[in-house]
């Protein structure tokens, strides 16, 4: 048996496993096509909230002036005396833009221009920061003193002394400027905002030139305190060199120590006597070592012949080289001769003589180190002898010369600090006077012709990327919201089911015909070429599909919740049926709301459930409709315990004897949602069509019924009900069937 669930729906799956993953602009399209109206509209609201924020702003100007930082100049003040402005490094210009937006620095401006009483910066009586009734009690109780109050504290007053609308004033025109540094060069940009452009222009300049005198007074305020400083300074130097000068002169005095006095050794003499004495000491360390090396090796009992100084003797040398020849000639006459042959007697005699020789000459290299040691030993003795003759003298001359040298050497180091400190009063009253400026104004500010805020191209721009950004994150919040089916991909990812048909929602002006209203059961008969027909049509060859080998004969229809028109897809798939000439009937199985019973006006006739409890022939509740050409059973009285009569083995029964009768029987049973009636009927029909209202039908009540409905062994597929073709278009590939049907159709069809 070939079961459609498998049979179609796997292909669909093989299908979009071979689709490329990732990113697919068609999405995109689709998303911007279904969604535009929202974005637009979230787009123009904000650009519209842009336009009133701007038309509710003052227009500011903004003047530049530019400061010229000079470079630093290296003057040469003296011989031996340089002195270096301070380098215009990062941190140093970082030092002067602070100084710029300092309140000492802006209290000169607020002053010279008068601003305390400004309209717009002033915090006086006057100024901005003034209430109504402050002003009107300023005016009657103004004074002659009063408006000259702030131009009167002096530049040198602490801040603590400034009145509070003076230190008001300073504030608010802080938030009206902004220095910058001009890229990499020593140019600082000096802007003023102001809703004035003439008075952004005069506070420019006024500030800028304001810089320029400050560096000025600072340079030269700086100086005179310098020289101020140093002239005190000086006096008490030049009394502290005068008394060093005259304590040496009386210590001389005192202790004849004038022209006359004791000789004191230079400086360079010791040296010389001290490096000798090194050189002494160090050639007594050398020969005291090689005397210690003799005496170690006589005390062990070694061979004094293997010291250095007697293996490099040069007579020592050519001794054994003879004793080594005499050697070699007694062993060729000892080959020859015996031991008393009297040449050989000759040779050992020479030898035992040459080995005295050696004998004593190593004695008198003894000897030689041990008077070496004693000869260096004597020098340094004396001349560590001479060195204290020369420097010993008594203990009270030597305390006489080093008070000397203490006083004199406090002497000198005042005369050094006396010279230093006159040559840099020198250097300070130079600096004093007149010299170039550090800054300059190179560019005056010119009032604007544009106001820089507010940025109405800026802020419209911005409105609208905000905008746009909000309406495509409203948009993709609102189908994230949209817990329906749209799609057939997304009925056959999430219920694992083909989508058999999709029906159009039907508007009046659609079931009209010859003016007269049809309803939709009716509209296959009068319209058979219609698209609608041509769905109902393919419902009805899924349904037969589902199973090949067994075509269903007893279909069910239900649905998840009321109002998704699963009773008239049941009317709709009967009438179609028997519009191509089946023998059909339609049971009426929803025994509480009787909706097909009601379509043909046979809510109180006997029916099914008169039959199912024994009061009423078959024969008799069961009627045939020309409109429709089908046969009806009706759902008849009312009852309390449909489960039960829809259980009942009588139904079966029932439905068992009616498959021979007719080609075709519909079922239309209540929704799955609310009662159990439908999977009590399950069990007694061949195929269920699930009915789902496109794009409303919240998902998990679907897949909830679906589960319930026996899994997917009966269920032959969905039926989109109530689309919205406009809408569904929109959901591009996914969505081919509607696509399908409104592009194609009628280039093989016609009313």
């Amino acid at each position: 048996m070939l079961d459609r669930t498998n049979s179609e729906a796997a292909p669909e799956f093989d299908q979009r496993a071979a689709e490329p993953a990732g990113f697919d602009p068609r999405e995109v399209l689709n998303f911007a096509w279904r969604q535009w109206k929202f974005i637009a509209g979230v787009t123009i609201l904000a650009i519209l909230l842009g336009a009133v924020n701007i038309s509710r702003q003052i227009p500011m100007y903004t003047a530049s002036a530019q400061l010229l930082l000079e470079p630093p100049k290296t003057k040469a003040v003296a011989q031996d005396v340089v002195q270096n402005d301070m380098p215009l490094d990062l941190p140093t210009i970082e030092s002067q833009i602070a100084i710029i937006k300092s309140t000492s620095f802006l209290r000169r401006v607020v002053t010279k221009e008068k601003l305390v009483n400004d309209s717009e910066f002033g915090s006086g009586p006057d100024g901005a920061g003034a209430g109504l009734l402050s002003a009107i009690k300023g005016f009657f109780n103004r004074t002659p003193q009063d408006d000259s109050k702030a131009s009167d504290i002096p530049a040198e007053a602490g801040l603590d002394a400034l009145p509070p609308e003076v230190i008001g004033t300073i504030e608010n025109i802080k938030g009206a400027i902004n220095v910058s540094r001009s890229g990499q060069a020593l140019v600082l940009n000096v802007s003023f905002t102001s809703a004035d452009r003439n008075k952004a222009a005069r506070l420019a300049n006024a500030i800028a030139n304001a810089y320029v005198v400050d560096k000025l007074d600072a340079r030269f305020e700086a100086a005179k305190r310098a020289s101020t400083w140093l002239s005190d300074r000086l006096v008490e130097l030049k009394q502290q060199l005068r008394d060093s000068e005259e304590a040496v002169a009386q210590f001389r005095s005192q202790n004849n120590l004038t022209q006359a006095g004791p000789a004191t050794l230079s400086q360079e003499q010791l040296s010389q006597l001290n490096g000798r004495l090194v050189a002494a000491r160090a050639e007594t360390a050398e020969k005291r070592a090689r005397l210690e090396l003799l005496q170690r090796v006589q005390s062990s009992g070694g061979n004094i012949s293997a010291l250095p100084d007697v293996v490099n003797s040069g007579a020592i040398a050519d001794l054994r080289k003879q004793e080594n020849d005499i050697s070699r000639q007694e062993a060729d006459m000892l080959a020859r001769y015996s031991d008393r042959y009297p040449a050989v007697v000759n040779l050992r005699a020479q030898r035992a003589d040459i080995r005295r020789a050696i004998a004593g000459e190593v004695a008198r290299l003894t000897n030689n180190i041990k008077n070496e040691y004693e000869l260096a030993k004597a020098r340094q003795e004396a001349v560590e002898k001479t060195l204290r003759e020369v420097s010993g003298q008594t203990d009270e001359d030597s305390t006489k010369v080093i008070t000397l040298r203490e006083l004199e050497r406090t002497a000198a180091v005042n005369k050094s600090l006396f010279e230093d400190f006159l040559q840099r009063s020198k250097v300070t009253q130079e600096q004093s006077t007149f010299e170039a400026r550090d800054a300059r104004v190179i560019s005056p500010a010119q009032p604007p012709g544009v106001p820089s805020s507010p940025k109405t191209g800026q802020i419209m721009m911005m409105s609208a990327l905000l905008g746009l950004l909000a309406g495509i994150g409203g948009s993709y919040l609102l189908e994230m919201m949209n817990a329906g089916f749209t799609t057939p991909r997304q009925i056959e990812d999430t219920l694992g089911l083909p989508l058999l048909a999709s029906l159009s929602k039907m508007e009046t002006r659609d079931l009209t015909a010859d003016g007269a209203v049809l309803t939709i059961p009716q509209y296959p008969f009068v319209k058979p070429l219609s698209r609608f027909s041509e769905a109902i049509r393919s419902l009805r060859s899924a349904v037969m599909m589902s199973d090949v080998d067994h075509p269903p004969k007893v279909i069910q229809a239900t649905s998840t919740v009321p109002g998704e028109g699963k009773s008239t897809v049941c009317l709709t798939l009967a009438s179609s049926a028997a519009q191509s000439g089946q023998r059909v009937l339609l049971i009426d199985c929803d025994l509480r709301h009787p909706t097909t019973s009601r379509y043909f006006q046979a809510e109180k006739s006997p029916g099914l459930v008169d039959y199912l409890a024994g009061g009423a022939d078959l024969q008799t509740i069961i009627t045939f409709n020309e409109s429709l050409r089908l046969w009806v059973l009706p759902a008849g009285a009312k009852t309390q315990n449909p489960p039960d009569l829809l259980g009942s083995e009588k139904l079966k029964l029932l439905l068992e004897a009616l498959r021979a009768k007719f080609d075709l029987i519909v079922v239309d049973t209540p929704p799955l949602g609310p009662v159990v009636d439908p999977l009590i009927v399950s069990q007694l029909v061949d195929k269920i069509v699930f009915v789902v209202r496109w794009a409303s039908t919240p998902r998990e009540m679907i897949v909830h019924s679906i589960q319930r409905l026996s899994g997917h062994r009966k269920v032959a597929g969905v039926v989109f009900n109530y689309v919205v073709d406009a809408q569904a278009q929109k959901y591009g590939k996914y969505a081919y069937s509607y696509y399908y049907g409104n592009h194609y159709y009628k280039k093989y069809y016609h009313e």
